[in-house]
């Protein structure tokens, strides 16, 4: 999976020790049901525990001719098989409330943090493989917890406690089984931490790996249709399921060899077991029912013993599933707010309008690069100012905006609006009150009304209609089917580039925000639809801080003025008139190829 230099030397190594933080992290708020319900399934597994004891008395009682004594064992020892399911039911009710709430807080957090994570590492990482992490993370620590607290712990409750009870009615095999029970557990914590851990470790890779590909190539799918791609694609994919299918299929293998070695270990126990409770027969030291007692305690420690061993591996491919997740609870991400943020304020006292947003010796560069983007840049913006950014591809007008909207922390120097440095306001307030309107508008799979009040989330329906009116988008809502309620499909696929593009509009005119950035915002527009919706955009710029980034040079011809951008250095600026009047500026040049390059395609 793709991921940047930067993000990889950030990446968190996890361990168990950052499992079992985590894990408590989301048990203590409901640490009394999870306590309830392991109290519940322990006492369930101490009758297990008792019972063979009683099959042996059931037994001698028999052999004896004790008829009172028979009864008395059989009626504790049904009392002891209704008291182990009643306790498990219990124990199983209380743990489910436990887990889900566990579960709901995990996949939550999960996104709450994801989301805030720089646009570095969103840029850097497939969006599939993000939800695939997140949703394998969630029931992963589902296995994790009921594997260790109602598997595991119920497993060497019943094996201290069998011990023990061996121990004291026939000491020999009491020992025998700890000896035995000691050899087994070792060999299989060493198997899973030495053979299994990394082989599903690499599964668990190629499985983000399919989920991420997967992904990718059908939010493409538009794409890979227009070029006939499928063959090809199905041919890239299919190589990314093979190396999951080798990898897969190494870790499953490696759990049957593991599950072959337990089972060995499994039947030495019982033949060393009997074979000893047989010599204390012969000997005259055990009774009948003390046999019986031995059998009957292999039938359930053997149940238990299989259990453990699935438990381990089960627990070690749980904890390898959930790193991601932990991963993400770990890290600390290079964009977040000041531990002394606050809210952004506008108050015309505060600064004067020359000054309302500025660029104060900004340098920068991208994370995983050293190239400098910036060096040294300072600009001063208007309150109310029309500013144009142009200049070829790749020399710093995206990167401009990125970084007044904080998408990225700048390496050196300051940006502030409205005298505030904002890296020390809010991410949420800064956002909030600059609006965008991107080249290339995403919408969510949601209604069109949800879609044009996404930065007013408050906005009656009379608001959000007359804010469609203004972007001209209006008409061809309502005649759609479900008008309004219309589901514009993920991305906004059920829509036209300049349908989409209206929608993105009358949401930013809809936000009201101070300050407003246009990506060439008329891009997907057909001639006439651009005519109307240029003249709403320059009713919506009024009274507000406009800052549009042109790639049509014939849009900003208004602008009051205008940043000319190269190698990352504003090597030029003013109206469109002042930069026309000087032959040798690189602006005119620009606007002189464009021009020709209109003549020659007419």
């Amino acid at each position: 999976m793709t991921e940047s230099i930067a993000d990889k030397s950030k990446a968190v190594r996890v361990n168990w020790r950052d499992v079992m933080r985590f894990s408590f992290n989301y048990w203590k708020p409901n640490q009394a049901l999870g306590l309830l319900a392991a109290f519940f399934m322990l006492a369930s597994v101490l009758m297990d525990v008792v019972w063979p004891v009683y099959s042996g008395k059931l037994i001698d009682a028999v052999t004896t001719g004790d008829s009172e004594g028979a009864w008395q064992a059989f009626l504790i020892f049904v009392l002891l098989g209704l008291a182990h399911q009643l306790l498990r039911c219990l124990s199983l009710w209380v743990w489910n409330k436990f887990a889900v709430r566990n579960l709901s807080a995990i996949i939550n957090d999960g996104m709450r943090k994801v989301q805030r994570f720089s646009a570095d590492w969103h840029a850097n990482t497939f969006a599939g493989g993000t939800v695939r992490k997140l949703t394998r993370g969630m029931w992963s620590f589902d296995t994790f917890e009921d594997t260790l607290l109602m598997g595991l712990l119920p497993a060497i409750t019943i094996m201290v406690g069998v011990t023990v009870m061996l121990s004291l009615a026939l000491p020999e095999v009491g020992a025998a089984a700890g000896v035995m029970i000691f050899i087994y557990c070792l060999a299989s914590v060493w198997m899973s931490i030495k053979m299994l851990a990394p082989r599903f470790r690499e599964s668990a890779d190629s499985d983000t790996k399919v989920g991420a590909t997967l992904a990718d190539v059908i939010s493409g799918n538009p794409t890979v249709k227009s070029f006939a791609a499928e063959r090809r694609e199905d041919q890239a994919f299919g190589k990314v399921v093979d190396v999951w299918k080798v990898k897969s299929l190494r870790a499953w293998q490696t759990g049957v060899m593991a599950d072959v070695v337990r089972s060995i270990l499994r039947n030495g126990m019982t033949w060393v077991m009997v074979g000893i409770a047989l010599w204390m027969w012969g000997q005259g030291r055990a009774t009948p029912g003390d046999i019986v007692l031995v059998i009957t305690t292999l039938f359930i420690i053997g149940g238990y013993l299989r259990d453990i061993g699935h438990h381990i591996a089960q627990l070690q491919r749980a904890v390898n599933d959930m790193e991601d997740n932990v991963g993400f609870w770990l890290r600390q991400d290079d964009v977040v707010d000041a531990a002394d943020a606050v809210e952004l304020a506008f108050n015309e006292r505060d600064v004067a309008a020359d000054d309302f947003i500025r660029f104060e010796n900004v340098a920068f560069s991208y994370p995983a690069s050293d190239r400098r983007i910036y060096e040294g840049v300072n600009v001063s913006i208007r309150r109310g100012e029309k500013l144009a950014l142009v200049g070829p591809s790749g020399s710093g007008k995206s990167t401009f905006v990125k970084l007044l909207q904080r998408l990225y922390n700048v390496t050196e120097g300051r940006i502030t609006i409205a005298g505030q440095d904002i890296s020390r306001v809010t991410m949420e307030s800064l956002r909030r009150n600059v609006a965008l309107v991107p080249q290339d508008p995403i919408l969510f799979h949601r209604s069109l009304a949800e879609n044009i009040s996404y930065g007013h989330t408050n906005a009656t329906q009379e608001s959000i209609e007359m804010a469609a009116r203004k972007a001209f988008a209006h008409d061809f809502i309502t005649e759609l089917p479900l008008g309004y309620g219309t589901l514009v499909g993920e991305r906004g696929v059920k829509l036209s580039g300049g349908e989409r593009q209206r929608v993105a509009i009358a949401r930013a005119i809809l936000a009201d925000t101070p300050v407003l950035i246009l990506d060439e915002a008329t891009s997907s527009l057909d001639s006439v639809s651009e005519h109307y919706i240029q003249q709403a955009l320059e009713k919506l710029m009024e009274g507000r801080t406009t800052i549009t980034i042109a790639h049509r040079l014939s849009t900003i011809q208004k602008a009051d003025r205008i940043l000319v951008f190269d190698g990352g250095r504003i090597i030029e600026q003013g109206s469109h008139t002042e930069l026309m009047a000087n032959p040798s500026s690189r602006y005119r040049q620009l606007y002189e190829m464009q021009a020709l390059d209109l003549v020659g395609a007419a």
